[in-house]
């Protein structure tokens, strides 16, 4: 059997799962539009509606002209095309109302907004937690049987009928058990990552699972899927508020993987003194191989709520979120005002294998519960909130300009860990946006005292080849910036339980500052002691 043969016999049960899953999507739709009252009718029906072309929402009733609420027609044209294997392609100049109702088109096929506009009203809806297009495929999951895994192992028995992003799971464990005004119980151990036809694995096993409570797995298409243009505005909720957290979706989910976004924009408005935050325009989760392309997204008001501990904490409310992402890349996405300290960072991140950021602006890049593999900033430009992490792997900063109060910050709610190495090229940083302000390069804390789930590291080895540390805006009796914090809070004489792994490595080349002051290494003399520190020309 040749090769193309064994792909096509392999092809045919998905081919056909496909086309019964977007029938019974299709179904699923019209059940439950008419369930909720809404205008609906089989879209199989409607015979008037071309099949050798893109579909049109005004196909199926849309008005286009920015007041009559163009949702329901919108989700009908969506379930057909995806019912027809059909691209969908907004109207030029056309203005959609997206109204308040719990309707969410099913996106599965390429679909280009185009010069479209959207308009989102976040001051009344009927369900604030719904979104409202989700990017899925139409694939089957797959059932694959998982009993054990061992951290960084590479191959499994498993031999999928295609690709499969996998999601792994021990609900016996619990890791991330956050310190802090936000404190909780942690989350589940799990993993995600790409098998492999040939049972091999993308995406490095993070933890050792002796058991594994759950498995997911989802075929990854093998065309990629394409949303183009369009321009959204969102006139912020003003849900009162209350305590703890109430994210909105009102979004665009991507669950697929292999989906591509390119030149889609966002805009907020209407944001007032009550609000509760957002889970993120644009939310990826639970897929593989997905790029957002030249995107422009905005940043949102900050406000606060009562956190765990009975007191105030600020609410992160996202244009941008990763969750569950194997292989996820941004190129040319921006934003404006990104040292405005009024505005939330604009993107966060959980449970990633593999990020790249290119030539991109944006207020801030934070991965909150670990990112593992490579992890790369090049070509980028962060704002006010900087670069945040945690994770393993190597993270490299490159050609990129950085605002933020450190360079780089290992978030101190988790245990500041990072388990690899960083490496810095050819790169600037203003400390603050300019800010008169103690410069410390890597912002490090852990003292001992907490169990985060997880053994804690710094780097073990940092390379700086290149880096102008922008320090002209410093404080009165100024000596000089710190390459990194007191990590561990040596001057505590309090027992430490829990071990901090402290870097051994230092290698610089082609570090200055434009105040002339000498960098030094920390405010920590014993941990300066420790460190070996080389100096290349």
């Amino acid at each position: 059997m040749t090769l193309a043969n064994h792909r096509d016999r392999n092809a045919a049960p998905l081919k056909r799962a496909q086309r019964g899953l977007a029938i019974s999507t299709l179904l699923l739709l019209v059940i439950l539009g008419c369930e909720a009252g809404a205008t609906v009718f089989a879209a199989e029906a409607k015979r008037t509606v071309p099949t050798d072309r893109p579909v049109s929402y005004e196909a199926f009733g849309a008005a286009g002209d920015g007041v009559a609420d163009d949702l329901p027609a919108i989700v009908e044209a969506h379930a057909f095309a995806n019912a027809h294997g059909l691209a969908v392609q907004a109207k030029p100049g056309a203005t959609y109302h997206l109204g308040r109702r719990a309707l969410t088109a099913i996106i599965a096929t390429d679909t280009d907004w185009g010069t479209a506009r959207f308009i989102i009203d976040d001051t009344d809806v009927e369900n604030h937690r719904a979104s409202l297009f989700a990017v899925r495929s139409l694939l089957e999951p797959v059932k694959l049987a998982i009993p054990q895994l061992t951290r960084d192992q590479q191959r499994l028995d498993a031999r999928p009928p295609a690709d499969c992003w996998v999601r792994v799971e021990n609900d016996r464990k619990r890791l991330y058990i956050r310190r802090g005004l936000n404190q909780n119980n942690g989350s589940t151990q799990r993993d995600c990552f790409i098998l492999r036809r040939d049972g091999t694995i993308e995406g490095a096993i993070d933890w050792e699972y002796d058991t594994i409570t759950r498995v997911e797995a989802r075929p990854i298409d093998e065309r990629p899927l394409v949303l183009k243009g369009g321009v959204f505005t969102t006139t912020a909720n003003r849900m009162k508020q209350a305590k703890g957290y109430n994210y909105w979706a009102r979004n665009i989910a991507i669950h697929r993987s292999g989906t591509i976004v390119v030149g889609l924009t966002h805009h907020v408005v209407g944001e007032t003194d009550t609000g509760h935050p957002y889970g993120g325009f644009l939310a990826v989760s639970s897929c593989a191989n997905v790029t957002l392309r030249d995107c422009f997204v905005t940043g949102h008001k900050t406000y606060t709520t009562i956190g765990a501990t009975g007191k105030p904490v600020s609410m992160g409310t996202y244009d941008l979120s990763a969750n569950e992402v194997v292989n996820f890349t941004m190129i040319g996405c921006r934003m404006d005002n990104i040292c405005d300290a009024t505005r939330w960072g604009v993107i966060g991140a959980n449970f990633c294998k593999n990020i790249l950021l290119e030539n991109c602006t944006l207020s801030r890049m934070d991965t909150h519960q670990g990112v593992s593999g490579i992890y790369t900033i090049r070509g980028c430009t962060l704002g006010h909130a900087g670069l945040n992490a945690i994770g393993r792997g190597t993270l490299t900063v490159e050609n990129s300009t950085l605002n933020g109060r450190s360079l780089i910050s290992l978030r101190g709610d988790y245990g500041s860990t990072w388990e690899g190495t960083i490496v810095i090229r050819n790169s600037r940083w203003i400390p603050a946006c300019g800010a008169p302000v103690q410069p410390y390069l890597l912002n490090a804390s852990n003292d001992g005292q907490h169990d985060f789930g997880y053994p804690c590291f710094m780097p073990q080895e940092i390379t700086i080849d290149g880096l102008i540390i922008d320090d002209r805006q410093h404080p009165k009796d100024y000596a000089g910036p710190y390459l990194f914090t007191d990590p561990d809070g040596t001057s505590s004489t309090a027992a430490r339980p829990f071990r901090y792994r402290l870097t051994e490595r230092v290698t610089l080349r082609n570090l200055t500052t434009t105040s002339g002051r000498k960098v030094r290494l920390s405010p920590d003399a014993a941990f300066a002691a420790s460190l070996r520190v080389i100096e290349r020309n």
